[in-house]
Order: structure tokens, then sequence, then C-alpha cells
């Protein structure tokens, strides 16, 4: 057990040290790839909690990154309260939890595809009001996003001016260190979550409701819960997405994102912190690496021409969606499951001994004949 654990911080050191160096020697491309990536994965842990772990489906995490997103753009802004853009940060934050609180006594008292499709109201109705409330968020144009300043410094491309070895550190090398640290506390409590008391709760309500209710789970306020906890977390995700982005549309916080998160956390391996992680990085680096590389990929059209059958985004679709048939038909836990599986078969592996003698006294041993 000692040494399984030495070896899973030595691996979480060496993840860490190498995420630490690539704003280094990856050019902005591959950052903004990064950035999108870790801010999905925020949501993705979020969602993971809900639907992983406490069984509950949800359809409408989208609505919460817009709450999130354009909570951090109003608050910071103008037209807005204009307050200081970290303080902004943390109340986007909160709104989304609040968000997710005024909905909660349904979470408390739906569950499965009851509770999906009372979901994605929300995601039809967050829509609406986002085109509809231009003072706030814009309309259909949407708002720039105010950029992020902590203590003086200011996550921009030049305020103020920064080179750190030689190598000048723009937005994205900063975003990235921001998108790293915000991923690891939101790592780092869904594990606390999940290992302690509630977690053991929540695991309890998702195989058998009769069980937990003997075994004393307040079964709606854990699912309300649950929901609030998800929706933070999703509206921590907006914000750094409005910051990766600049700009916040109201097109972009759609069916087909929530859609996007749930493939995540299948893929990934329900109730999975780093199951959800890996989901997030495979459905958001996709399409964008695909876009990238259109033109050497066989019948997938560059994007704004028409010489293929499907653009890269609907390419990136088919395939993830073709990746979750294939998980749930041979791997249900997901991409975490298959690399658990693959570091446990070495040891698995039997030893090849030859087979042993036979005891001296065995060997020597003649059976006697009676007279």
């Amino acid at each position: 057990m000692s040494d399984s654990r030495t070896g899973t911080r030595a691996r979480a050191l060496l993840a860490t040290v190498v995420l630490c160096a690539l704003p280094f020697y990856l050019d902005a491309f591959w950052l903004r790839v990064g950035l999108f990536a870790m801010a999905a994965a925020v949501g993705a842990v979020g969602l993971g909690l809900l639907t992983g772990s406490a069984g509950q489906l949800s359809l409408g995490h989208a609505f919460f990154l817009a709450v999130g997103a354009y909570g951090y753009v109003w608050l910071a802004g103008e037209p807005g309260p204009g307050l200081p853009p970290a303080l902004a940060l943390v109340l986007a934050v909160l709104l989304a939890g609040a968000a997710g609180g005024l909905f909660s006594p349904v979470a408390g008292r739906v569950r499965g595809i009851y509770l999906g499709v009372a979901t994605l109201a929300l995601v039809f109705l967050g829509h609406h009001v986002l085109l509809t409330a231009d003072s706030v968020t814009g309309g259909f144009n949407g708002r720039s996003v105010p950029p992020l300043t902590l203590g003086g410094f200011g996550f921009t491309a030049d305020d103020p001016e920064l080179a750190v070895l030689g190598v000048p550190f723009g937005a994205e090398e900063r975003l990235w260190y921001l998108g790293l640290a915000l991923l690891a506390v939101t790592c780092w409590t869904a594990r606390g979550i999940l290992r302690g008391r509630p977690g053991r709760a929540l695991l309890a309500l998702r195989d058998s409701e009769t069980a937990a209710a003997v075994m004393g789970v307040h079964l709606a306020g854990y699912r309300s819960a649950a929901f609030v906890v998800s929706s933070m977390y999703a509206g921590l995700a907006g914000v750094l997405l409005a910051l990766a982005f600049r700009r916040v549309v109201p097109d972009y916080f759609a069916l087909a994102l929530s859609v996007d998160y749930l493939a995540m956390i299948v893929i990934g391996g329900l109730g999975s912190v780093a199951g959800a992680v890996a989901g997030a990085v495979f459905v958001t680096a996709l399409p964008l690496l695909m876009t990238r590389y259109a033109d050497h990929l066989p019948l997938v059209a560059a994007p704004g021409t028409a010489g293929g059958p499907v653009g890269p985004t609907e390419a990136a679709r088919y395939l993830y969606g073709a990746a979750i048939v294939l998980i749930l038909l041979f791997a249900p836990d997901g991409l975490r499951g298959l690399a658990r599986r693959a570091r446990a078969r070495p040891r698995r592996r039997p030893a090849t001994t030859p087979p042993a003698d036979p005891a001296p006294d065995q060997a020597a041993r003649v059976k006697e004949h009676t007279s």
C-alpha cells in the first residue's frame, strides 16, 4: 500500500512539473487548447459529483456555466457594478450556486430521466434570457470579458509586460497557471468530498435509496446539496471559459454544451475525478485538433470550405459519440478504468517457476508389501 501511494505521489509530482513547464515550450494554439480543456475539466468534475456519484441526471449544466460566465462579465464590467475582477469571480461562483439552490428543491424530489427533463428546461429558459436581456448580456452579439487582475497583476498580454527566462508571458501563459491552480483546487475539494462522509452518503444514495435511508441518509437533502455544489463548479468553469474566450455569446451555452459534458464524464468514467478530467481533455481537444489539421484528414472539410461531407466539429462529435458507444459496451468504467487495469496487468502476471521437486522423504518412501 505504501509503495502504491508513493508511486501515485511521484506521478502527480511529475505531472505537475510537466504542466508547469509547458508554457515555456508551447505556442499560443496549444496553450488555448489546454485552457479550454482545464475549464471544461472543472465543470466536468462538478457534473461527475452530481451524475456519477449521486446518480442524478442533469442536462442543464450549460445553464450554470452561463450564469458563472455572464455573472463575472456583468459584475466586473460596464454596464454593471464594475467590481474588482477577483471579487467578481468569487461572486459569480456564488451566484451560480444560488441559481442551483433555487432549483435544488426540484432536484431533491425528482430523480432520473424526470430530473433530466426538468433541467433541460433551464437551458432553453437561460438561452432565451441571454438573448433578450440586452442590458446585462449584450444580446445576440454577447459581451467582451473584462480581464482578471489579482493584486495589480493582470492576466492580459501587456499589463504589465512580463518575460520569464527569456520567454514572453502573454495572456495565454498567465491564464495557464490560473487554470492549473483552479483545476487543482477543484480536484482537491472534489476528492475530499468523495472520500468523506458526504461522498459515502452520495454513493449509498446512488446504489440504493432504500439502503441509504436505512443508514440515516437524508435523501432530498443530499440530492439538493450535490446539485448546489455541482452548480458552483459549473459557475467556476464558466468564469474560466469566459477569460479564455475573451468574449461570451449566448449560442455557446446551448444544449449541445450540456451533452458535451455528459460525454466527458461517461468517456472518462462515472464517479471518478481523474476520469472526469481525462474525458474533458478528450472531448474538448478533439474538435480543436480536427479543425487545425482538417486539411490533412480524409472526409473532413476545412473550416469555411465545402470540400468534404462534414466539418471538423461535426466529425469530432461523431468520433466521441462512437467512443461513448464503445465505452458503454466494453469499458463501462471509462478511461479511468482502462488506465487502472493497464497499470495492474503487469502485477497480475504470474511468475514462471519450475515445478518443485518432491520432498526427499517422499522420494525415498517406498510402498511396503504386506506378507
